[in-house]
């Protein structure tokens, strides 16, 4: 598995600190992220999913615990809008250079505006995919806001 990523490579240009952990990648689990958290054995509300959704046409990008579900109302009230959607997977992977399963927030090929479920903040650390299956990078979570220039809201389900 390889330990340099465009993820890791942005995170390393904006001198953010973190640390990599990787974890064997079931691709039949029904939850990418609960399987993560309990291969990692650490707490759901901790390993958190990056999912890409539209709001009103616009690609946006939703960081939620994997536990949690975005809640498309919350999420295009956050970003301005009024109706959200879930991004396609095959347009995902177009927009974001990564495969689902393995999307990072960061070092995607297009910037997008980025809401960070606001409730992470009141964890200790928060892991988010590293830009591939079975890589994590795990970061202090108000690092993970700033460093992505993302807005935290109440985003999740």
């Amino acid at each position: 598995m390889a330990r340099e990523t465009p993820a890791t490579r942005a995170l390393t240009a904006a001198g953010t600190a973190f640390a990599l952990h990787a974890y064997d990648y079931d691709p039949d689990a029904d939850s990418a992220g609960l399987q993560a958290a309990e291969a990692l054995g650490e707490l759901p509300a901790r390993v958190l999913k990056t999912l890409m959704a539209e709001v009103d046409g616009r690609p946006v990008c939703a960081v939620v615990p994997s536990d949690r579900t975005v809640s498309m109302k919350r999420l295009a009230a956050a970003a301005g809008g009024k109706a959200a959607k879930m991004m396609a997977p095959t347009a995902a992977e177009r927009l974001t250079g990564y495969k689902v399963g393995g999307i990072s927030p960061f070092g995607q090929r297009r910037a997008v505006p980025t809401f960070v479920e606001a409730g992470v903040q009141s964890q200790p650390y928060v892991f988010v995919n590293g830009g591939q299956r079975g890589l994590q990078i795990r970061l202090d979570a108000a690092a993970l806001i700033a460093a992505l220039g993302a807005t935290a809201a109440d985003i999740a389900a």
